[in-house]
């Protein structure tokens, strides 16, 4: 196999793996956070302005949840791109 073709396996074979992670974090906050863990954490954790934690976390925490990824996907799919040679300055 040529080294572009390796390369591109590579990329390709990285990249599935930061989307699988980032798909993880966003099941666990979508169904974790928001579905799952609510009572218990309406229970357990602090209250944030007058709303318990599991409510905060359903409404507004994932919105916030959800931009963080995206910034970090980002982050990471440009650095993946830069080490195989597909940055924008490359």
């Amino acid at each position: 196999m040529s080294e572009s073709k390796n390369n591109a396996a590579a990329h390709y074979k990285g990249s599935l793996k930061i989307v699988g992670s980032i798909l993880i974090i966003w099941a666990f906050i979508s169904f974790g956070c928001a579905i799952i863990f609510r009572t218990w954490m309406d229970a357990n954790m602090p209250k944030i302005g007058n709303a318990p934690f599991g409510f905060w976390m359903a409404q507004q925490g994932a919105i916030i949840g959800f931009v963080i990824l995206l910034l970090v996907y980002t982050y990471l799919m440009n650095k993946l791109d830069h080490k195989y040679g597909y940055g924008e300055e490359d």
